[in-house]
């Protein structure tokens, strides 16, 4: 029996929750090894090019960017069609890792950027997420089910809202609001989110196929 892939991830990592909110939704079986990204793990180091999660590694192949990690796991099994949107959906995504991403990071962590005002920056993050309201009209971004775009781009507008979220909520317009909220209470969340122990070598492998177990699934 060949060995399954490996999933380094770190729990609150937006990049690592999008990667596991895919894994999950195929039912394709991984290796989950949590990394303590202040002091990554020698074997997570010789395995990722770029030292960030999440990271898979299945077999020989490498795969080191999280939207390439989504869409290895829905090809191989895509039960509730998060692959069926419209190539505007990748754009869209595009656009949530660029600019609206660039804006996050200078609201939530402008103290590490010379040239960041936050306010300025929070505008246009806020920008960019109340231009989706009336696009999610019914539900979600293409439609009345989630798609790939919803959930490669739900995990960092948690981010953000949660930098203040008290004023997210004054902010953010009824469908946006709603949106964010039945993501966070959905089970697909609550099946990525569990605390886990930092990955050691030598462990027992956590197996992850849209839920966590310390056997095979």
């Amino acid at each position: 029996m060949s060995e399954a892939p490996i999933l380094y991830s770190f729990r609150r990592c937006p990049y690592a929750m999008r990667a596991r909110l895919a894994v999950a939704v195929s039912g394709v079986s991984v290796e989950l090894r949590e990394i303590l990204l202040r002091d990554k793990a020698p074997a997570f180091l010789e395995t990722s090019p770029s030292g960030t999660v999440p990271c898979l590694k299945d077999g020989a192949e490498v795969i080191d960017e999280s939207l390439d990690v989504m869409l290895w796991a829905l090809r191989q099994n895509d039960p509730d069609d998060w692959l069926v949107m419209p190539e505007a959906g990748f754009a869209l995504i595009e656009e949530a890792d660029g600019p609206f991403k660039r804006a996050l990071d200078r609201t939530k962590y402008h103290t590490r950027y010379a040239d960041a005002d936050p306010e300025e920056s929070r505008a246009a993050a806020m920008q960019f997420l109340n231009s989706l309201e009336d696009q999610l009209g019914d539900g979600w971004l293409f439609g009345d089910k989630p798609s790939l775009a919803d959930m490669a781009i739900l995990p960092f507008v948690r981010q953000f809202a949660f930098i203040d979220k008290t004023r997210f909520d004054a902010e953010a317009g009824p469908n946006l609001a709603d949106w964010l909220a039945r993501f966070l209470e959905s089970e697909a969340f609550a099946n990525i989110m569990p605390k886990l122990l930092v990955w050691q070598a030598g462990d027992a492998p956590t197996v992850f196929c849209g839920h966590i177990e310390k056997s095979e699934c």
